[in-house]
């Protein structure tokens, strides 16, 4: 049996690389406690809706969690007020566009993403997608178990990290070493 501890330790290893080699994210990853403290609740509400795509588009199922985690950091920057007081996150997105255009909602209304950054946010999220879908199939987990479940929640749960780290460095927070 996979020890999905050290799975999801992998996953995070290969998503920070690759951001860090595209340059979106900084090579310390930010401390961001409030959303990472989102995430359960996001991803119970997330469950039913990604886990029943993931059958038949599974770069989607496993794409639209490091969206959320992109409008969660940026709804943290906008107003940490009414982010912390929605009921729930999730089908707040969902419901502004639909389960099939999250995406283009998210990338354009909360992150007001114009061209050409439209396009390359949806490039490098599909790459991140494909990235943990490879590495999560590699895992030879049979569907439907509860291994195969594990799984797919240890992907979602680094996408999610993922998309508000690269949020968080595209609005300018930083980690960098104090020098004094």
């Amino acid at each position: 049996m996979t020890d999905m501890n050290n799975f999801e330790m992998s996953v995070r290893e290969d998503l920070y690389n690759y951001l860090l080699s595209v340059n979106e994210v900084d090579e310390r990853l930010p401390e961001a406690v409030d959303i990472e403290a989102k995430y359960r609740s996001v991803a119970e509400s997330y469950l039913a809706d990604g886990v029943r795509e993931f059958a038949n588009y599974p770069t989607v199922s496993l794409g639209w969690m490091m969206y959320i985690g992109m409008a969660v950091a940026r709804f943290w920057d906008d107003d940490r007020v009414i982010y912390d007081h929605l009921d729930d996150l999730y089908l707040y997105l969902r419901d502004k566009s639909g389960y099939d255009l999250l995406d283009e909602y998210i990338r354009g209304v909360v992150l007001g993403l114009k061209q050409p950054d439209f396009d390359t946010t949806e490039q490098l999220v599909q790459e991140c997608a494909e990235r943990t879908y490879a590495m999560l199939m590699r895992q030879c987990l049979e569907p439907g178990t509860e291994a195969a479940f594990r799984g797919y929640v240890a992907c979602i749960h680094q996408l999610y990290l993922m998309g508000a780290y690269v949020q968080l460095h595209r609005m300018g927070y930083h980690m960098v070493k104090n020098v004094f």
